[in-house]
């Protein structure tokens, strides 16, 4: 096991150095000045150079890179031309909504692909298992920020005041205290279990709009496995000494039936970031997602590259879990065929 982890820790750091010099690259080589961007077309020509120098734009490609790689692994991502402040500040500030709505549609996706999976199986051919191949094709259909739309339709003016659609925190209510960033754990720890409760409903739509598709297809792939593994000889085994269906399910089938699920469902969770940044400009979040998408609208190079570069390391961290994950469920996995 420590083999594998070792081996999976630098297969990581390799693909987030790889990913930094594609990102910086295209980033450098898309059309249009971002110091002209950045100051306006009435800025002199002085004052572009002087941005440019301080961008390191003057300086050949590989220089470039070199300069801003030595920066960042000094926590420095340069300055935002947005905001004007440093975008390390941008990302601290946007960086903890976009986390905890993850978080919630993360465990919304595992929680109810899970419990959605088994009673399928258990019911196979029932209305509910008709009503998950249903929602199944409907989330294959629909991407998120359609999802988030028809959400925001529903909820903000056909059934408009039942749950929040905009914001993080309703108005007349003010932001916690600043722990965490993550505005329900920040609300908890100091007491105000009004702020959290307001918190957690604002999550609600959009966390739904992010992991439906995936949770439901999650559901039904977990469906096909434990049936196609109800049909084992183990497990006959089991039934003909007379143990108890719920036992059977949670301790012979459920395991071996989620390693395919587990893998699948890790690569949803990591790709939520990359859905959110719609999503999050539909119901107005204020996260690193759409920080990110404004970024780019205005060619704001060292935010871009910052955004991107943080949303690939998560991506890696996620699949480096569900990795540790499957190997521990399935021996093989780590072993690597030995």
């Amino acid at each position: 096991m420590g083999r594998y982890i070792v081996k999976r820790l630098l297969l990581s750091v390799l693909v987030i150095f790889g990913v930094s010099i594609l990102i910086f690259t295209v980033s450098r080589i898309i059309p249009g000045d971002p110091a002209r961007l950045a100051l306006g077309p009435r800025a002199t020509a002085e004052a572009v150079d002087n941005l440019r120098k301080e961008m390191y734009l003057d300086e050949p490609l590989p220089k470039q890179y070199a300069l801003w790689l030595g920066d960042v692994l000094h926590g420095d991502f340069g300055r935002s031309l947005n905001s004007k402040r440093p975008v390390s500040m941008d990302v601290k500030q946007f960086l903890p909504a976009t986390v905890e709505l993850m978080i919630i549609a993360a465990l919304f996706m595992v929680i109810f692909a899970f419990l959605l999976g088994i009673i399928s199986a258990k019911y196979k051919n029932s209305v509910f298992d008709s009503i998950i191949r249903i929602l199944t094709y409907a989330g294959i259909a629909l991407p998120a920020f359609v999802v988030a739309t028809l959400l925001l339709l529903l909820f903000g003016f056909v059934w408009e005041g039942t749950i929040p659609v905009l914001g993080r925190l309703s108005p007349g209510l003010g932001a916690p205290q600043h722990i965490t960033g993550f505005y329900i754990l920040d609300s908890l720890l100091i007491g105000k279990f009004y702020t959290a409760w307001d918190a957690f409903l604002h999550l609600l739509l959009p966390a739904t709009a992010l992991c439906l598709g995936g949770m439901v297809q999650n559901a039904r792939l977990l469906h096909t496995s434990l049936i196609d593994n109800m049909t084992k000889e183990y497990i006959s085994v089991s039934k003909s000494f007379g143990l108890p269906a719920n036992l059977i399910m949670r301790k012979y089938l459920l395991k071996p039936s989620s390693i395919s699920v587990i893998t699948i469902m890790g690569m949803d969770i990591a790709s939520l970031f990359g859905n959110a940044f719609l999503v999050e400009n539909i119901f107005n979040w204020p996260g690193l997602s759409r920080y990110g998408i404004n970024s780019m609208l205005s060619k704001d190079l060292n935010s871009i590259v910052a955004v991107v570069l943080i949303i690939g390391a998560i991506f890696l961290i996620i699949n480096f879990a569900v990795d540790l994950i499957a190997a521990a469920l399935d021996p093989r996995i780590r072993l690597g065929g030995e």
